[in-house]
């Protein structure tokens, strides 16, 4: 997810800065997604669980992001694909329609987890964090390709 990230953030950096900020809340957001994970560079010896503390600010990472994608992000692209022809504007529609079936997993996991989750939920965390990250990477791919959309073509106009 990381490397992904960086590519985004070198093809796309730069050209708005709600881009800007929101890549920066998706880079925030994977760091925050590896250390629950426990994933290299985060790994324990002895696997925990997190604390409650660690899986509310995550909790609430993710609903930031997702909320500046949906009220930020993908209505000014939307904007310019309308600007930019009918054929963008279908790309653009479709993508953004997948990118909103993410988001019930997103809420599902937040209402699950973000206040205290109680003992039997916490036995289903290992699973559900990994369908969750499954899911924001299949997320992100269609961000980026939404981003792609826009970005092909100013470069070629």
């Amino acid at each position: 997810m990381l490397t992904k990230l960086e590519k985004a953030k070198e093809e796309w950096g730069g050209t708005l800065s709600v881009i800007d900020n929101w890549l920066d809340e998706r880079q925030t957001l994977v760091v925050l997604y590896c250390e629950l994970a426990g994933l290299p560079p985060y790994q324990q010896e002895v696997r925990s669980l997190p604390s409650q503390e660690k899986i509310t600010n995550f909790c609430q990472v993710l609903l930031d992001y997702a909320s500046t994608g949906h009220f930020e992000v993908y209505e000014q692209i939307i904007s310019q694909c309308k600007l930019d022809g009918e054929n963008n504007l279908k790309i653009a529609q479709d993508l953004y329609s997948r990118i909103t079936t993410t988001t019930d997993t997103a809420l599902n996991f937040n209402d699950k987890y973000a206040e205290s989750a109680n003992d039997k939920a916490l036995l289903d965390f290992d699973i559900d964090l990994s369908e969750l990250g499954q899911v924001m990477e299949d997320r992100f791919e269609r961000e980026d390709q939404l981003l792609e959309v826009v970005h092909l073509h100013h470069t070629l106009a």
